[in-house]
């Protein structure tokens, strides 16, 4: 299944400063703005993964 998200990415200074407009949590910065998108894809991995542990873990079952 694939999802898609909204991604803002603002240049301040000498940085791209990311993050995922529908999930809290989800930000980053780059040098360049490929590293700030790359930084920005694996922090809504991240997220999203600890995230479902999370819920998991409360509902007392193992993650898929």
């Amino acid at each position: 299944m694939e999802r898609k998200f909204t991604s803002i990415i603002e240049k301040r200074g000498k940085w791209y400063v990311a993050t995922v407009k529908e999930i809290p949590g989800v930000n980053t910065q780059g040098r360049t703005l490929a590293e700030a998108r790359r930084n920005l894809r694996e922090a809504l991995k991240l997220v999203i993964e600890t995230n479902r542990e999370l819920v998991c873990r409360d509902l007392g079952i193992s993650p898929p």
